[in-house]
C-alpha cells in the first residue's frame, strides 16, 4: 500500500424527504445567496424544485436559477452561470440533479472565483478555491455527490475533460433514494455501470497488497449485482435504490482508491464516445470497460482472475488462469446485457471511420502528451485496437 491522504468532509443527509430541509444546510454551510442550478423539467414537473425553493424561503435565503444542463454538461452553460453568479453576488450553489448537473455547478463553483478562463482546470491547473456547493441527488450514477471531480464538454473542439480538487468536494449533499425511483430504467441501468465503472478504475491497479482497498471494491461489485436485478424489475424497490445510491457515492469519494495507484484510460476512451456521438457515460463504459479488460488482461492475468472468482463466482482455473479471467469477462458482458445496456459501437450509434480521429483525440487532444492510463499506459494505435474490439 502507498502513503496516502484521504480528506472526505462532505456532510450526508439520507432519506426520505431530506430535500424538504435543503434550506437549513444551505444556511449552516454559509450560503445568503444562491444559484440554483437543474437540468431539464423533471425536477419542476415532479414537485421537487417547489419543495426546495420553499425549504429556501423558510430560511429567508435568497436565489437566483440557471436550468439547461444536459448529460455531458457543455461548458457555454458554464460560461453563463459564471457571468449570472458574479453579478449577482452569488456564495453558494445548489445543484438539484444528477452528476452532470453537479458537475456543471462545480465547474461554475470553480470559475466564479478565478481570474482566468475556468477551462484551464480541465487542462490540470489543480482547483484550489470555489464557492461552496450543496446537491440534492436524483441519479444514482457519477458519484459526484461525494467526489472531488467534475467532468465537462469544451464545445469548442467537443474534448470532454475532467478537473479535480478538495475545494470540489460538496458541503453537503442530500440523498433521497425514492428521488430515483422515477428514472427509466435505461437510465437506472446506465448508473449501475458508471457506478462499476468507478470502482474497476481503481480495482485495476500495479500497487501490490492492497487487500482491505480490494474487498471494499469487491463488496460494492457484489452490491450492484445483487441490488440491479431487483431495482430493474420494480423500479420503486426503496431499499435497492437506497444500496444503489450509497454504492454510488462511496464508488467515487476514493475511500475505495486510496494507497493504490488507479488505471482511468477506460473513462478517456469513453469520454471521446459521449463528446462526439452524445451517447449516455454509462452506456458507453458499458461498450468499453469489456474491450479494454480484453486488450489489458495479459498485463496482469492473476488481478483479472481475482475478480473473476470473488465478484462473479468463477471456478478458478489454477493451470489456466487466463481462462478463468475471460469467463470474468464474459459475466460482466452478460450482466450488462441482462439489464439491458448496449454492447458495441452500432448500439451506441458510433461509426469505425470515426476510430483514428478519437484515439488521436484521447491521447493528444487538449495538451496530452501521448498516452493514458495506469494500469497499462496506452497510445495511440492501443486505444484505436481497443475501440475496434467494440465493433
Amino acid at each position: 500500500m502507498e502513503n496516502f491522504t484521504f480528506y472526505s468532509p462532505t456532510y450526508f443527509v439520507f432519506g426520505k424527504e431530506q430535500e424538504n430541509h435543503a434550506g437549513k444546510y444551505v444556511k449552516r454551510f454559509g450560503g445568503t445567496k444562491i444559484l440554483i442550478h437543474y437540468g431539464g423539467g423533471s425536477v419542476i414537473k415532479s414537485g421537487l424544485m417547489d419543495r426546495v425553493k420553499k425549504s429556501l424561503d423558510s430560511e429567508g435565503l435568497r436565489y437566483v436559477e440557471l436550468g439547461g444542463v444536459r448529460p455531458n454538461p457543455r461548458s457555454g452553460l458554464v460560461y453563463q452561470g459564471i457571468d449570472l453568479c458574479r453579478k449577482e453576488n452569488v456564495d453558494f450553489i445548489l445543484a438539484v440533479g444528477g452528476g452532470s448537473t453537479i458537475d456543471s455547478a462545480k465547474a461554475i463553483a470553480a470559475g466564479t472565483v478565478y481570474d482566468g478562463d475556468f477551462w484551464d482546470f480541465y487542462k490540470g491547473k489543480p482547483v484550489t478555491k470555489a464557492l461552496p456547493v450543496g446537491t440534492i441527488l436524483t441519479i444514482a450514477a457519477a458519484g459526484s455527490e461525494g467526489s472531488p471531480d467534475t467532468v465537462i464538454t469544451h464545445e469548442d473542439g467537443m474534448f470532454k475533460r475532467g478537473a479535480s480538487g478538495e475545494a470540489l468536494r460538496p458541503a453537503f449533499s442530500i440523498l433521497n433514494p425514492a428521488l430515483t425511483q422515477t428514472l427509466p430504467p435505461f437510465q437506472t441501468a446506465c448508473g449501475i455501470a458508471d457506478i462499476m465503472a468507478h470502482l474497476f478504475e481503481r480495482y485495476f491497479t500495479n500497487t501490490k497488497d492492497v487487500e482491505v482497498t480490494d474487498r471494499m471494491i469487491e463488496a460494492l461489485l457484489l452490491t450492484m449485482i445483487h441490488e440491479a436485478p431487483r431495482v430493474m424489475e420494480d423500479p420503486n424497490h426503496y431499499q435497492a435504490r437506497a444500496n444503489i445510491m450509497w454504492a454510488g457515492m462511496m464508488a467515487h469519494n476514493n475511500s475505495c482508491g486510496v494507497g493504490r495507484s488507479q488505471d482511468w484510460a477506460s473513462h478517456d476512451i469513453e469520454h471521446e464516445l459521449s463528446a462526439l456521438y452524445d451517447c449516455a457515460h454509462g452506456a458507453g463504459l458499458a461498450v468499453v470497460f469489456p474491450a479494454w479488460m480484453t486488450y489489458t488482461m495479459k498485463h496482469d492475468v492473476s488481478r483479472f482472475a481475482q475478480l473473476a472468482v470473488r465478484v462473479w463466482g468463477c471456478q478458478m482455473d489454477f493451470a489456466n488462469p487466463e481462462a478463468t479471467a475471460k469467463a470474468g469477462i464474459n459475466a460482466l458482458k452478460r450482466f450488462f446485457k441482462s439489464i439491458g445496456l448496449p454492447s458495441n459501437f452500432k448500439e451506441l450509434g458510433a461509426r469505425e471511420d470515426d476510430i483514428d480521429r478519437m484515439a488521436q483525440t484521447a491521447c493528444f487532444g487538449n495538451g496530452r502528451q501521448g498516452t493514458i492510463g495506469g494500469f497499462l499506459k496506452l497510445n495511440k494505435d492501443d486505444v484505436a485496437n481497443i475501440y475496434r474490439l467494440m465493433i
